[in-house]
Order: C-alpha cells, then structure tokens, then sequence
C-alpha cells in the first residue's frame, strides 16, 4: 500500500510542476519602443506579480495551465488586459506595448529658452508650473499670481507696504528687481511698472508659467540676474473653451473672470477679461488696513490669422486699470483729513505683435513687437508722486533645427522713456534708456545622453552706466544635460547678467519716491553678475505602485556694484553703489510621491544671501535661510481634489538688525468637479499667522505712522470660495 501511496503522489507532484508555467515579457512604450523601467504584471485572482528590470523585461512564474488573464501596468499609461492559454506554444519573450495615456506623461514643452524642446531635453533648468497645478493655485487666490510663485521653493514673495498690499518676488534671496517678469516672451513689466506687476496679473488665462533660476541676462537682456519668469497664456483650440469663475473671500473680496478662445478656420480668438475688488480688510483691528480697498479691471483680446500652414500671426492688446486705497480705516470710510493714507491709481496699456514663418519645418523666422504704456500715481499725505512709463519692444530672430544640433540667432531693440509728473525741488527722475542687442544660441546633441547648450548675447546701452564707458555688456552663457539612465540625470549651467540702474527699487518703493534726488547714469555702475546651478534629477518606484522623484540643485550667484539707497545728512536719498558685493548660495530639494490619487510634495530651500559690504558681512535683510513646502494633494481627475498645505519660514534679518520670527502658514482646499462647473473652497492660513500677532508693526502716531518691514502675513485667516463654469 506504500509503494502505491508513493507512486501516486509522485504523480501529482510531477503533474503540479508541470503545470506552473514561466510567463516572460518586455514590457515598452508604444511609440518610442523605450523599456518601462518598473512596470509590473499581475495573474488576475492570484497575487502572483512581478516588476520590469532595466531592459523593461519581467517574469511570472507559478501559473497554472488553462486560460489566465494578465494585466500589465504602468503609471501614466493605460493598463493593458491580455487573455493566454498555458502552457504557451511561444517561447521567446512577449513584447508588451503600452499606450500612454491620463496626464502623468503629457509632454510639457518649452519656449522661454527659445529652442521648444520637451522640458526633459532641455539642457536649462526650467520649472514649469503646468494647467492643472494653475487650476489648483488660481482657487486660492484668483485675483494675482502671487500665491502661485510664492508656494515655489527658491522664491519669497517680499510685501513692501504694510497698507497698500505691494510686494514683489526675491528668487534665491536677490531683490525683485533682478527677476525679468516677461508674458509670451515680453517684457511687459520692467522698469517703472515693475512696481504692482504681480499684484495685477489674474491667472485664469494662463496655460502654463515658466520659471528660471539664475542669470537670464543672456536669454532676454539685462534684468534677470536672479531669473525670469515668462507666464504663457492660452490660445485658441478647435474645441473652443469659454470659461467663468466668481471668487468670494471673508476679506470682503470678489473676482470675476471669464476667458473665451475658438479656432474658426484661418481665424482664431482670445478674450480674457476681468474684475478684482477688494474692500478695505483691518483684522487685527488696530486701525489700518492689511487688504486695501481695491477695484481692478483688466482686458486681454487677442486675434490670430494662420493666411497658410507655414505663417502665423497673432496681435493682442492689454489693458488694465486700477484704483486702490490703503492706510487708516477713518480715512477709506469717511475720507477726511488728517489721517494716514497710501493711494495708488496705475493705468497699463500694452499691444503684443507676433508673426511666424515656416521655411520649411526646421527653418523658422519670427518677429515681435510690443509698445507699452504705464501711469501710476501714489499718493501719501503732503506727498504725491506722478510719473508716466513709455516703453517698446521689438525683435527678429531665425530658427534653425537638425536632428542633432538647434541655432537661434537674432537681434532686439528695447526702448524705455520715463516722465515723472509735478517735480518736486529734488528734479524730475527722468531717463530715455535705449538697448541693441543681438545674441545667438545653439542647442547641440552630440550623443544621446548628453545635450550642450551654449549662447552669447551683446547689448549696446544708451545712456552707459559709469563702468561701461561704451556701454558694451558681453554675456556667454553654458549649460549641459547629462541622461545618465533612464531615471537619473543631472544639470549643469551658468551664465553672466547686468542690470542697468534705475531708481525703481524696493528701497524706494518703501519710501513712496519721496526725497529721492535724480540718478546720475554717468556716474553710477551698472550692476553685474555671474551665477550658476547644478542639479541632479531621480525617479523611480517603490514597490509596484508608489512613485517617487527627488531634484536636488545647488545654486551661486556674485553680484556686482549692488545699488543702494543711502541717506544724506541733508535727509535726501540718493543711490550708490555699495562698496562691496553681494553673493548668494544654497540649495534646493524637491520631493514628489504619487501613489494611484494621492500625491505629496516636499520641498525644503536653503538660502545663505551675504551683503559684503565696507569689509564688513551680513545676512540679506528680508530672506529666510531656510524655508520648507509641503503639500498632499488628494485627487481624482474630473471628480474632486483636496489640497492640504504646510510652509515654514525661518527668521529674517531686518535692516534695523533685529530678527522677526520664524512661523507657519497652513492651508486646506476643496474643489468638487461636476461636468459643466466645479465648486471650490479654500482656508488660506487657516491658523491665523499674522505679524501683528507679533508684535506692533508700526511706531508713532496713528496719524503719522512708521510702519515697520513686513515679512510675515498681516492678512491673516482668509476663506474663499466660488464656482467655476466651463461651457464649451
């Protein structure tokens, strides 16, 4: 009976091995045939599964025979059933092609740098901030865009008034005006309206924003020695878009916005239009205003014509205007005399021209032009500062592509003519500022894992500052991307920059212009720098379905003859160049986990930003050296999204030489998307950081305040919530 009891279960044995087949597949992209690092496979009933290696190729084992049903996976592409009979007749590996498909992999194409590669070809390092993460942002505050640069690690938005709300954007612990604001790649806001820029800018026409760290001089001219930021708006569709959003705040605010674009034919339009207001908002209850009163109207139409499939042109008009009102509450509501105030009335004006022309499709020739207009008038008790802003754009530029190697040449012309109104015994702060320049960029691929890219710019400056006797400004610039595998890469790159001198600064917002003698451009340098960044780029999955990428980038930046503003004996301002420079380092990490409809961001920015000044050394006023991000974002596309946010500012140094204190800002917001609207509420700083929870933030008199620097929230706890309309 043994031996029969033996044989028998050698049988089984012999039946249950023979019938645990070998499944061996490589797994790939359907278009660029590369292998699916990571991708996985799973028996259907079973927790039999498996990840692709390196060359994309994986194995199941243990199948039984009979008819099984595989399902291939991978994030970002569509999942992938197939049924097989076991044993299989085939021997050699399966090839398995997936489909991408969702959002997770959609090409994200730039232009700033002038080449329109894919940003994971770009040799520059560019962060874009892309549809769905504005979406996101412009539920928060959709009246400016200043939450949506603020929440980027590297850049701290710095207010420079305590009633009125202006602020403007440090990148990598450098003054505002060291970054180049540009919109479709002009420079819409430089010079005199600089000063609101991104108070003024509602983001629901924007398609995407993109954002460079470090010298940009060589890119878009002088300006960008802490980098650029080019905000792109949308363009018309064959589908059509016509969208609404109204926007309600515990602030006493309201937004509307609308944007309509459609392709018909030859023909396409644009339209955005909307309306910002504010009333005056004191949550502190201590007198004065930390939201001005506010109401903005703004109107963007733009017109396209494609005459044949090789041309294309577009003209766009902007036009903006507001009046805002900010200071002790006694005078918003009742405007009587004797009471602090701070009034600003801007009126921007500004036409976009672009056409261009294929040649063929790796020949391009493009041409721009844009003219502006800015008045702004600030107003402060016995104080009223007027002034008038002229200014133009125009550039040529030709395109040349090859498989292996990208040339962009070209030339531009930028004039700027300022007129300031009622001149008071100092004199009028007049400049007429013309720049020539010409540049030339070439974007070289010699081998498949390493793409170079080198440019040279040359302005010609007209009045020359003090230490360019000609006013010749020369700016080489390099950078390198390394594809050292499929999932890691680095970046390399540098550059030089200069800044003409302007006595549009931050200072002199602070003091509204007042007592502020004309600068001399013959004897005043121009400020110049040379920068650069290295990063290092991983992502990978852990286990079969958590998602993982880190970016690490080490940045420096030497500055040059900084101007600053100083006080004279005779209580007047004027500007010099400092004796010294300025020098900026640190680092900056990003860390992004996805897991099916969870994602959390991490984000962490150190920023050591030294004045050497006199041979002495201190801290950048106004910068936090450390800084954190973090994010969770719970989401499910077309349905819901949650956002749950956490930021930490450590303290800053401030120019009196005391330090403020550290904080943190918190956030939640809620969107629920049905098929024609969504609805969205948000709790901004929904701890209530304020700095006048600190301490006061003025000295002196309610009649004649000293406001002291702001650099913490005096807004505090704001709820909004609204609805969005998308019709077609």
């Amino acid at each position: 009976m043994k031996k029969y009891s033996f044989i028998l279960l050698l049988f089984l044995s012999s039946t249950i091995a023979y019938s645990q087949n070998i499944l061996t597949a490589v797994i790939k992209d359907s278009e660029t045939k590369a292998p699916l690092i990571g991708a996985t496979a799973s028996l259907a009933g079973t927790t039999i599964g498996a990840s692709a290696n390196a060359s994309g190729e994986l194995q199941l084992t243990g199948i039984p025979n009979g008819t099984q049903v595989i399902r291939y996976s991978y994030l970002g592409y569509e999942d992938r059933l197939d049924t097989l009979t076991f044993p299989l007749a085939q021997t050699t590996p399966l090839v398995v092609l997936l489909q991408a498909g969702g959002e997770e992999l959609e090409e994200v194409v730039i232009s700033t740098t002038r080449s329109s590669r894919t940003i994971e070809n770009i040799p520059t390092r560019v962060e874009a901030i892309t549809l769905e993460e504005l979406g996101e942002k412009g539920n928060m505050k959709p009246g400016d865009i200043r939450m949506l640069l603020s929440e980027s690690t590297g850049i701290q938005t710095q207010q420079t008034s305590a009633t009125s709300a202006n602020a403007n954007i440090r990148i990598q612990g450098l003054d505002g005006r060291y970054t180049q604001i540009l919109q479709d790649g002009f420079p819409l806001y430089s010079g005199f309206s600089s000063g609101l820029s991104i108070m003024q800018i509602p983001p629901l026409n924007l398609y995407q924003v993109e954002v460079i760290k470090g010298s940009s001089s060589t890119l878009y001219g002088g300006g960008a020695i802490a980098g650029l930021v080019n905000l792109i708006t949308k363009k018309p569709t064959d589908e059509g878009e016509l969208s609404f959003m109204a926007n309600l705040t515990s602030a006493n605010g309201l937004d509307l916005s609308s944007f309509y674009g459609k392709k018909f034919g030859k023909f396409g339009i644009t339209v955005f239009a909307a309306r910002n207001a504010n009333q005056a908002y004191d949550p502190a209850d201590i007198g004065f205003s930390a939201i001005p009163e506010f109401e903005r109207y703004t109107l963007n139409p733009r017109l396209y014509y494609c005459p044949s499939e090789r041309t294309q042109l577009y003209f766009g008009v902007n036009a903006t205007q507001e009046e805002r009102l900010g200071g002790d509450m006694r005078y918003i509501d009742e405007h009587e005399s004797g009471y602090y105030f701070e009034q600003n009335n801007t009126d921007r004006f500004s036409t976009q021209f672009n056409l261009e022309h294929r040649f063929s499709d790796n020949a391009i020739l493009s041409v721009k032009n844009s003219l502006s207009f800015f008045n702004r008038d600030i107003a402060v008790p016995d104080y009223d500062f007027q002034g008038k802003q002229a200014s133009s754009f125009s550039e040529v530029a030709y395109s040349l592509n090859s498989s292996r190697s990208d040339w962009v040449v070209g030339a531009n012309l930028w004039t700027d003519k300022f007129s300031e109104q009622n001149a008071t015994t100092v004199g009028a702060r007049d400049y007429n500022n013309t720049i020539v320049g010409a540049f030339a960029q070439n974007t070289f691929t010699p081998i498949d894992w390493f793409v170079l890219e080198t440019g040279l710019r040359t302005d010609y400056v007209t009045p020359a500052p003090a230490n360019k006797s000609k006013g010749l400004f020369v700016l080489p610039r390099v950078s390198a991307l390394f594809k050292i595998t499929d999932r890691l890469s680095s970046r390399l790159g540098g550059g030089m920059g200069y800044k003409t001198p302007t006595i549009f600064t931050q200072e002199a917002e602070n003091v509204t212009f007042r007592n502020i003698l004309p600068l001399n451009t013959s004897q005043t340098a121009a400020e110049t720098s040379i920068g650069g960044n290295a990063d290092i780029n991983f992502s990978t999955l852990i286990g079969n379905n958590v998602t993982f990428s880190i970016n690490h980038m080490f940045f420096y930046t030497y500055l040059n003859n900084p101007l600053i503003l100083t006080l004279r004996p005779d209580n007047l301002y004027e500007f010099k160049n400092a004796n010294g420079y300025v020098d900026t380092k640190g680092v900056e990490t990003n860390m992004k986990f996805g897991y099916e409809w969870i994602k959390l961001f991490l984000g962490y920015t150190y920023t050591d930003a030294r004045q050497h000044y006199n041979g002495s050394v201190r801290n950048m006023p106004l910068t936090s050296k450390h800084r954190v991000n973090n994010v969770l974002m719970l989401e499910k596309e077309d349905n819901f999204r949650i956002g749950l946010e956490a930021y930490y500012f450590s303290p800053q140094r401030l120019n009196d030489g005391s330090k403020g204190r550290a904080y943190w800002i918190n956030g939640i917001m809620m969107e629920k998307m049905f098929e024609k609207f969504s609805l969205f509420l948000n709790f901004e700083n929904i701890f209530d950081t304020r700095q006048s929870r600190f301490g006061s933030i003025y000295t002196g008199s309610r009649t004649n305040p000293v406001f002291n620097e702001i650099y913490a929230p005096v807004d505090g706890r704001v709820i909004n919530g609204g609805i969005k309309l998308n019709l077609l």
